[in-house]
């Protein structure tokens, strides 16, 4: 899901105020995705890179480190690591999910095959390795490569999870926190370290990435079921006909009786979905009131992520995040 979709868009507010600073990580991006040896690196990594995205995770970075009053250079190389390693797991899941398009583009996977992303994501992660390095701060290191490991036991449990109907809220929420919230978390908090404010403002950081970042991912779920398909991008329900299991449906499955839990099997777990299951599952969501919960976890996640931002030094740059963590709910208002 993009942040394209607004009358007003915070996130248009914070590339402004950070455009000095995502010119030169964008420099840093090119520099470091070329191989002389190797030229499909280059040609896979820009198909994705140069693909239109919004650059969202640096730009935690790049807001984090100048909210703590950093004015060194190595905020450039952290936020351009964290979109290395976004840019090395986006590869690999098209990979995983056998998926055949992204950002309205042909997935690298499909353009060239399997094997090119496959390998070109572990490029990129071992340059984002590079990367940290050479801030000569071993705590980034150590707080990004943890955050690299997070994001990759997150993918190999939702394998297990994501059509399972024993997953409940908990599972859901280590799932979350591994595919998205952790380079959220590890964005803004690595931004404080490098500005070496103190472990409250360090901490603040982690919690407002990681509230945004799982309010993000609920939202998301919630919008594949009563979103707007061309604000969207995606069809509702198709979350539903991929049979992942999302915070919707694991709330219906917790209050389903013995006729519902069988449906629910039959389209999630056994996959044999029919005319009208759609229908049918979008029914029993407003049955049990799962859409309403949902949404007010999505409400909750950000009012914690606000609660977080609201005890950081006050500036221009606060006030942007504050609002960017009220348009990701906005999108279900």
């Amino acid at each position: 899901m993009s942040l394209d979709h607004a009358t007003q868009k915070p996130h248009d507010r914070l590339a402004a105020a950070l455009a000095a600073e995502m010119e030169a990580v964008n420099g840093l991006i090119r520099t470091r995705m070329a191989s002389e040896h190797a030229p499909r690196i280059p040609e896979v990594t820009a198909h994705l890179v140069e693909a239109g995205g919004k650059r969202l995770r640096p730009m935690l970075t790049l807001a984090a480190a100048k909210l703590c009053g950093y004015d060194g250079p190595y905020h450039v190389h952290l936020a351009a690591t964290v979109e290395f390693i976004h840019t090395a797991t986006l590869l690999h899941d098209d990979v995983v999910d056998e998926s055949a398009q992204r950002r309205g583009r042909p997935t690298a996977n499909l353009l060239w095959d399997n094997k090119s992303s496959v390998l070109v994501g572990d490029y990129l992660f071992a340059r984002s390795f590079q990367l940290m390095v050479e801030t000569g701060n071993l705590r980034v290191l150590d707080i990004l490569s943890n955050a690299a490991a997070t994001i990759a036991e997150g993918e190999v449990l939702q394998l297990s999870a994501a059509q399972d109907l024993r997953t409940d809220e908990g599972i859901y929420l280590k799932v979350v926190r591994g595919k998205t919230a952790a380079l959220f978390s590890a964005a803004t908090e690595v931004g404080g370290v490098i500005a070496g404010v103190d472990e409250a403002q360090v901490q603040a950081l982690f919690d407002y990435g990681d509230a945004l970042g799982i309010a993000f991912q609920i939202v998301d779920d919630l919008l594949d079921y009563q979103g707007d398909s061309k604000a969207t991008g995606k069809n509702i329900g198709d979350d539903f006909r991929e049979r992942k299991l999302t915070l919707p449906v694991i709330k219906a499955v917790a209050k389903a009786d013995a006729t519902e839990r069988a449906f629910w099997s039959r389209v999630i777990e056994k996959g044999r979905q029919e005319d009208g299951d759609l229908d049918h599952a979008l029914s029993l969501l407003e049955r049990h009131g799962a859409l309403a919960e949902t949404r007010a976890d999505a409400l909750a996640w950000t009012a914690k992520a606000k609660d977080a931002m609201a005890t950081l030094p006050e500036s221009d740059l606060r006030d942007m995040l504050i609002e960017l963590a009220d348009y990701v709910v906005a999108r279900i208002s």
